[in-house]
């Protein structure tokens, strides 16, 4: 499972077997997303208003939320044109800015961060002890997906198709339903708690869990992606004189 939405970025390794669904590893970036590749083109839009009319708009708030806008229209104009374009009248100081944005700048502004999200697979693929070969399907959920560098990108990765047939902005949602109605039964009619009754589904934890040591450092208690629900005991003695408690 491949999900870049707005502001994170999530990759899990699933196995699933009949109505059983093992998560295998997980890892991702909780800084990572369509609102960076916003900035990365905000960025060039000031800097080209800059160039143009010596005006520097970083202080003005107003203009900077009417460019954001517009950069971020243009970003979804791109999943589908090759190129885009950004027009505001009176964007600042009475200045007008007319810029258009092709595809290939778009994705030379992104490209680090497009990159960035293959080293989070390759990581999560570590963590399971899989390889690519291992992988049968690919599964892009999340707006950002529809980015078609990042589609190429990830198919080139894997070496697989892309499986595109879930909806990319309801699918978090969907399972987030599935999985409240498999908790609480009283929650959801008994119809649909009939059908999730019957699923299998083993997580893992996405974070490390430790306490704060010494030095402001941390100490593993539980490592990452280790199976939940979970138990594991360790040994620490206190590091103060009167210390009644840590930070975990």
């Amino acid at each position: 499972m491949y999900d870049l939405g707005g502001g994170t970025f999530d990759v899990s390794i699933v196995a699933i077997k009949g109505d059983s669904f093992s998560v295998k590893a997980v890892s991702g970036d909780t800084h990572l997303g369509g609102e960076d590749f916003d900035q990365r083109v905000l960025e060039y839009c000031i800097e080209e208003f800059k160039k143009e009319t010596g005006n520097d708009i970083r202080g003005n708030n107003r203009a900077l939320r009417r460019l954001r806008i517009y950069c971020e229209k243009a970003k979804r104009t791109l999943s589908s044109a090759a190129e885009a374009d950004i027009e505001l009248d009176a964007l600042a100081e009475g200045e007008d800015f007319c810029l258009t944005l092709t595809r290939a700048k778009f994705e030379d502004l992104c490209k680090d961060a497009f990159q960035a999200t293959l080293t989070c697979v390759d990581q999560a693929l570590d963590d399971a002890g899989m390889r690519k070969s291992d992988i049968n399907e690919v599964i892009m959920v999340g707006g950002s997906t529809r980015i078609l560098k990042i589609q190429q990108l990830v198919q080139d990765h894997m070496g697989l198709q892309l499986n595109k047939t879930v909806n990319a902005d309801e699918a978090v949602a969907v399972g987030a339903t599935i999985q409240s109605a498999m908790l609480d039964e009283a929650s959801v009619t008994q119809a649909m708690y009939e059908k999730v009754k019957v699923i299998e589904h083993k997580d893992v934890t996405p974070l490390s869990l430790g306490i704060e040591t010494k030095g402001e450092n941390m100490s593993v208690v539980l490592k990452r992606n280790s199976e939940v629900p979970a138990k594991t005991t360790k040994l620490y003695w206190t590091s103060a004189d009167n210390q009644t408690s840590v930070c975990f």
